[in-house]
């Protein structure tokens, strides 16, 4: 079995694999495919991405194995490379092959009409030109027979036998020279894209530097333990998943995240592999194996996201399914009705030839998948991972977005917003921030956190209490240089017989308004100052929303459990059009449905846990920072990796130009198809035109396409 097959066990006892496939030249042949594994014994499912080259197959290995499968690829003519190199050939192949039929044809042409060689020389070339131009096409038209199916190639195969039959071999050479240079063409472009998603999987470093019985030491990355030390040097790439133990640096992590600013890390950190390391060294505890590291998951769900279809691609093989076997019998009515009324034999059967090269719909076929292909693609190369090709075009017709709050538009954690002191000149503010981080050093609640990191980023001194006494629901009561101090709520003020004026009254009433949470602080029964904590709005909150807004996202609603006013005023300073608050988790999932019924296409945007839900009932669920919680990248259908609003109108924006950019595909690939039918009908056209028009549309379509590894927010 190749090194390149990744394979995956289902609890059912079913076996999972993913495979590389070369020789398809165009979407026809995945459906070959398809249709031929269907039909074996043993196989649950199979799905073939042709832009991709990938194929996906789910099966029960008591009834067939590894082995079985790849020998049924070989025996339909396709292979399964081992390595670059080999794919490297096979992507050149069709190029070369398609070459020497364009260079027999011309010769061939060259030597019938300006250098007079005998008819058989000249038919010899042409055959020749037939053989290297049909030897791909005819192998897969075949296959496709074999399997009870019609399509493209079948039809071009059918057109190229009929003009040989009229002794129109150069019209029949130029066929099959055109149409397979033309798939060797789409190879080649198509490889942009998968070179682009094939880029993320070599990020990771294949070996690393360990300390092992105290010595270091160079081991491949597949070999390391979990709680393995790695040593990461300045400069260099982190080859796995872990947390540092010793060290500092900056890290570049938009490889994984799409940061482009890097992210400080220190002692506590967590790191991940594939990013790249800046100037300082560190020490890093491995936390996950190279199978489970994020970025090997990123990719497996990359890879998985090109096997599901988007409903456009559904969609357009129903239509090839009726289409084709349509324009076989149109075929077969133009041989021979015309005929009967008079008109040449020769002419009806070289339109109905015409014909079946006119209605061939490769450009169809590939329109969707190519555009797909790309979107995933760079959507991944900038930190947002799409699951399937459903969500990317669902993206594109978003008319609402839902926030959560705590987490996706706030950080999620509470910040010192305000302090007030009662008596500035005894007292000022500098001072009660200490007294009370210094009361709270030992503490480990998160409000106190906020206070001890609010006290060291003023550098204010922070000091320990002699002695502290946990209160618990109300705060704590501490002694420092022998006076007594009260840091709490005011049931503690209260319950301490701490008089407060009605100027502080006043002034904590307006904060609580706000939606802040207060922290008062008293020296002995004296209270001395307020402190106001809130979980703060993120700086690209509001950016994102107006972002959001010419994108042309029509409501942007939030849902939170504040109470109505402090909704109302992060709503207004964000530029959110809605909130609904005073929320519990089972309210967020029936506004959800609400909201979908009311505008169709409708993402949700949460953390990923408390919002599992929603975000499940969501048209497209868009989970925060999926590079560091396993559960938003398993429970989302869109995993912003970084945790990083600003990253949402990117993937929306992504998405809308995906959506147009299939639009525009169907429109070119349709209507080329619709022109070239009544020309060749009405013997407007030659093969050879119609050929040229068939292929060029579909390059056209896939260079389109392509358009979406370029793109970027506006």
């Amino acid at each position: 079995m190749t090194e390149n097959i990744i394979e995956t066990q289902n609890k059912d006892g079913l076996q999972r694999i993913s495979m590389p496939i070369e020789g398809m030249d165009c979407a026809n042949c995945a459906v070959t495919i398809e249709n031929s594994l269907k039909q074996t014994d043993g196989i649950m499912n199979v799905k073939v991405n042709y832009p991709a080259e990938k194929m996906w197959v789910e099966f029960d290995n008591q009834k067939i194995e590894h082995a079985d499968i790849e020998k049924k690829i070989q025996q339909l003519g396709y292979k399964i490379p081992s390595s670059e190199f080999q794919s490297h050939l096979e992507e050149n192949r069709g190029l070369y092959i398609s070459l020497s039929a364009g260079a027999f044809l011309l010769i061939g042409w060259l030597g019938e009409v300006f250098l007079e060689f005998p008819a058989f020389i000249s038919i010899s070339l042409y055959i020749t030109a037939y053989l290297f131009g049909g030897w791909d096409v005819t192998r897969h038209a075949w296959d496709a027979l074999k399997v009870k199916r019609f399509d493209t190639d079948v039809l071009m195969v059918f057109a190229a036998i009929g003009a040989a039959f009229l002794g129109e071999f150069a019209e029949g050479a130029l066929l099959l020279f055109l149409f397979s240079l033309g798939h060797a063409l789409e190879n080649r472009a198509l490889n942009r894209a998968r070179s682009a998603i094939k880029a993320l999987g070599s990020l990771s470093p294949k070996t690393a530097l360990v300390i092992r019985d105290g010595k270091e030491q160079e081991v491949s990355v597949k070999s390391l333990l979990i709680d393995d030390i790695v040593i990461v040097r300045p400069g260099v790439r982190i080859p796995v998943d872990g947390v540092v133990i010793d060290g500092s640096s900056g890290v570049d992590q938009s490889p994984v995240t799409g940061e482009s600013i890097p992210v400080d890390k220190s002692v506590g950190d967590n790191v991940f592999a594939g990013t790249v390391n800046g100037e300082g060294a560190m020490e890093v505890k491995v936390t996950r194996l190279a199978k489970d590291s994020t970025l090997s998951r990123v990719m497996k769900m990359v890879e998985e996201a090109q096997a599901q279809k988007s409903p456009t691609q559904q969609t357009m093989e129903k239509f090839e399914r009726i289409f084709i076997p349509n324009v076989l019998i149109l075929t077969a009515l133009i041989i021979i009705v015309p005929p009967l009324f008079g008109y040449s034999f020769r002419d009806s059967f070289l339109r109905a030839m015409t014909l079946l090269v006119a209605a061939s719909p490769c450009a169809v076929a590939l329109g969707t998948p190519a555009t797909i292909l790309a979107g995933i693609a760079q959507a991944a190369r900038n930190g947002v991972l799409v699951k399937g090709g459903a969500h990317l075009e669902n993206l594109g017709q978003i008319k609402a977005l839902a926030f959560d709050k705590t987490g996706t538009l706030t950080h999620g954690k509470p910040e010192v917003t305000d302090i007030i002191a009662f008596q500035p000149s005894v007292k000022k503010e500098a001072d009660v921030l200490s007294i009370a981080a210094s009361a709270e050093a030992r503490s480990a609640h998160p409000l106190a956190q906020a206070v001890i990191n609010a006290a060291h980023t003023q550098g204010m001194p922070v000091s320990v209490a002699d002695e502290v006494d946990s209160l618990t629901g109300r705060g704590l009561k501490a002694v420092m240089n022998g006076k007594i101090i009260w840091v709490g709520n005011q049931r503690l003020m209260n319950e301490a017989n701490i008089t407060l004026s009605d100027e502080m009254f006043q002034k904590a009433q307006a904060l609580q308004q706000s939606g802040k949470t207060l922290m008062w602080v008293a020296e002995d029964k004296t209270p001395i100052g307020l402190i106001a904590l809130a979980d703060t709005l993120r700086n690209e909150a509001a950016p994102t929303m107006k972002a959001l807004k010419k994108l042309g996202v029509q409501h942007t609603i939030m849902l939170t459990g504040d109470n109505p006013r402090a909704a109302s005023a992060i709503a207004k300073e964000i530029g959110l059009t809605d909130f609904r608050a005073e929320l519990m988790p089972e309210n967020k999932l029936t506004i959800i449905r609400e909201l979908v019924n009311n505008y169709n296409y409708v993402a949700m945007v949460g953390d990923g846990v408390n919002d599992a839900p929603a975000l499940a009932n969501a048209t497209v669920g868009i989970a925060m920072g999926g590079a560091g919680t396993d559960v938003a990248l398993e429970t989302a259908d869109v995993a912003l990796m970084g945790d990083d609003l600003s990253k949402l109108p990117f993937a929306v924006g992504l998405g809308r130009a995906t959506k147009r950019i299939i639009t525009q595909n169907l429109v070119i690939a349709l209507s080329v198809i619709a022109i070239l039918i009544v020309t060749s009908l009405t013997g407007i056209i030659s093969m050879g035109i119609a050929v040229i028009f068939h292929e060029g549309s579909t390059l056209v379509v896939v260079a389109n396409a392509l358009r979406l590894l370029g793109y970027k927010s506006s």
